[in-house]
């Protein structure tokens, strides 16, 4: 099975929320100032989409662990357990 693209957006966009929402919570704890939380969350949800994207495009350039086949030949197939009766 696999994620449709919609399905993969949303769950990045419901991550990004999760992540943030934690980065304010921490932030405030830390401050007691829920100004200086926002602006915080604010910083920190641009930076981490920036650096994301530049980790996934440094990523699209390393050839190591990439299978040209949608396959991949370094496992054994598995075989299927045959059952006796006793």
């Amino acid at each position: 099975m696999m994620d449709s693209h919609i399905r993969s957006l949303v769950k990045g966009i419901t991550w990004r929320i999760t992540g943030s929402l934690d980065t304010f919570f921490i932030s405030w704890l830390i401050t007691q100032k829920a100004t200086i939380a926002f602006s915080i969350t604010a910083v920190e949800l641009l930076t981490k989409i920036t650096l994301y994207w530049a980790h996934e495009r440094v990523w699209l350039k390393v050839k190591w662990g990439v299978s040209e086949s949608p396959i991949d030949t370094h496992t054994e197939p598995v075989q299927p357990v045959q059952q006796t009766k006793s």
